[in-house]
C-alpha cells in the first residue's frame, strides 16, 4: 500500500487508527496478532537430491542459480509461466498418496521447506524480486504496522506447505498435524511474549480451515487462555465447485500463459484440493456438474473424480478427506468469538457444464451464482448456517473478490476496524 496516498478512504482509515494508536499504547499495547494465510499465500523452497528423476535434461538443472545447500524457491517462480519450466515446476509440486502408509508424500528425490515461521516475511509478496506483482499480505501488513504492530513482537505469520492438508481422526498426516503443533506453539509463545494477552487470529482462505481445526481439536480452557478472537477472511468452509473445476480441467489462477492441463495433475495431487471440494452436507444434492451421461452433486464426489479419469483420488478422499468434512456440523464451536469477512456479489462457479463430457480438451460452460469469485456464498455462511447458538459475526463486502479482500483499502478498513474493536474492548474489561 502507497502509505502517501491522501485520497478519503485512508484519510477515513488514518483517522480510524490514529486515536487507538495512543488509547493502545497508554493501555499496556495490543493484542498478539497471528496472520495465517490462504493457499498459494506464502513462499516455498525445495531443493533436489540424488532421488530426483526429471521428466527432461532441462529439469535436471534447472534452475541454475540456487542458495546455498541447493535451496530455490519453488513457489512462486516467474519462470513457470514459460511451459518447458511450467512442467518442472508441475513435477516438483506434485504429492503422492501412499495406501501403505496412508499419507501424502513429495515427488521422490524433491525437499521442500517453508521459510521465516514466525515472521510475517514470506506472506508480504510470493517474488521479493517482483514485490509489486506478486504482492499477498503486504497492504494489510503495512496498514497494521502503521496501527502499531510490530513483526516478530507483536505480530506474527504462520507460514505453511500449502499443498498438505488434514485427515480425519485415526489417520496419519505428518506434515499437516506438525502445521497444526507449530500454530499451537506459535500463538501460546506470542501470548507469553505479550503478558499473557491472549492472540487475535486472522487467517485467510484455507487458512482459515487449518484455524478451526486447531480450535476444535483443542481443550476448551487452551482456547479460553490463548485466544482471544478469530477473524476468517474469505473461509471456503464447505468447499467450493471452483476446486471441481480444478479437479476437472486443471486451474491457471489467473496466471496469464500458462496451460492449465501442465499443471491439473499437481493440483489434483494437492491434499489440500481434496480438502476444498463442495461438502455435501452444505451444497446437497443439486447438480454441481453437468454431463451428456451422468450429473454429479456433492454426494458424488468420488463417481466425479473417477468419470474425470482421477480413480487414485477415490480411496484417500473416501477414507480421509470425507469424514473429516463431514464432521463440521457436529463438532462443538469452540468458545471464542468468530468474525467472517466475506466478499459477494462477484461470479462464482455454480455448475458446470461439460456439454461432450469430459476431456483434456473440453472446458465446461459456467453457470455463475453468488459469492467472492471462487467461494460460494453458502460455503462462506456456512458457520453461521450450522451453529445458530453460536455467536458468528459476518461482515459483508459487495463486489469484493476472494482475493482483492487483501488489498481493497474499504476491506482493509474493515479488518482494520475488527482488529481495533477487539482491543478496544479488551481494554475496557481492565
Amino acid at each position: 500500500m502507497n502509505t502517501g496516498t491522501s485520497s478519503p478512504a485512508l484519510l477515513l482509515l488514518a483517522i480510524m487508527i490514529l486515536p487507538y494508536q495512543a488509547t493502545a499504547a497508554g493501555a499496556g499495547g495490543l493484542h498478539p496478532l497471528v496472520l495465517v494465510p490462504g493457499a498459494g499465500g506464502n513462499q516455498l523452497e525445495a531443493r533436489l537430491t540424488a532421488g530426483y528423476q526429471p521428466s527432461s535434461l532441462i529439469c535436471s538443472f534447472y534452475p541454475v542459480l540456487k542458495q546455498k545447500g541447493g535451496w530455490f524457491r519453488l513457489w512462486f517462480d516467474p519462470t513457470v509461466l514459460l511451459s518447458t519450466f511450467t512442467r518442472c515446476f508441475s513435477e516438483r509440486m506434485m504429492l503422492h498418496y501412499d495406501k501403505e502408509s496412508d499419507d501424502f508424500r513429495n515427488t521422490p528425490g524433491v525437499e521442500t521447506r517453508v521459510c521465516n515461521f514466525g515472521s510475517t516475511e514470506s506472506l508480504l509478496c510470493l517474488d521479493p524480486s517482483l514485490k509489486g506483482i506478486t504482492a499477498y499480505m503486504a497492504p494489510l501488513v503495512n496498514t497494521l504496522e502503521e496501527m502499531g504492530y510490530v513483526d516478530g513482537e507483536t505480530l506474527f505469520g504462520a507460514p505453511y506447505d500449502f499443498r498438505y492438508g488434514l485427515a480425519a481422526e485415526g489417520h496419519p498426516c505428518r506434515v499437516g498435524s506438525k502445521y497444526l503443533s507449530d500454530l499451537k506453539a506459535l500463538i501460546e509463545k506470542a501470548s507469553t511474549d505479550n503478558g499473557r494477552k491472549p492472540v487475535i487470529i486472522l487467517s485467510h482462505s484455507l487458512g482459515g480451515l487449518f484455524v478451526l481445526q486447531l480450535l476444535t481439536r483443542s481443550s476448551p480452557s487452551w482456547a479460553r487462555q490463548f485466544v482471544k478472537h478469530f477473524i476468517a477472511l474469505s473461509a471456503p468452509w464447505a468447499g467450493a465447485v471452483d476446486e471441481m473445476l480444478t479437479f476437472a480441467s486443471g486451474n491457471t489462477l489467473g496466471v496469464p500463459l500458462v496451460d492449465p492441463l501442465l499443471v491439473r495433475g499437481e493440483q489434483r495431487s494437492a491434499e489440500s484440493n481434496l480438502w476444498l471440494l463442495p461438502n455435501p452436507k452444505l451444497f446437497g444434492r443439486r447438480p454441481l456438474v453437468v454431463t451428456p451421461n451422468a450429473n454429479y452433486s456433492a454426494f458424488e464426489i468420488e463417481e466425479f473424480l473417477d468419470g474425470i479419469g482421477y480413480p487414485e483420488g477415490v480411496y484417500p478422499y473416501r477414507t480421509r478427506i470425507k469424514p473429516l468434512v463431514e464432521e463440521l456440523d457436529m463438532v462443538e464451536p469452540p468458545p471464542v468469538p468468530i468474525t467472517c469477512v466475506i466478499g459477494t456479489g462477484v461470479d462464482t462457479a455454480e455448475v458446470l457444464v461439460f456439454e461432450n463430457g469430459f476431456g483434456d480438451d473440453r472446458r465446461p460452460v459456467v453457470v455463475y451464482g453468488d459469492g467472492d469469485g471462487t467461494v460460494n456464498l453458502e460455503s462462506l455462511l456456512a458457520l453461521e448456517t450450522l451453529w445458530s447458538n453460536q455467536s458468528v459475526k459476518v461482515i459483508r463486502l459487495s463486489s469484493i473478490s476472494h482475493t482483492s479482500v487483501l488489498t481493497d483499502e474499504t476491506s482493509i478498513r474493515e479488518i482494520v476496524g475488527e482488529i481495533s474493536s477487539v482491543n478496544s474492548y479488551a481494554l475496557s474489561e481492565k
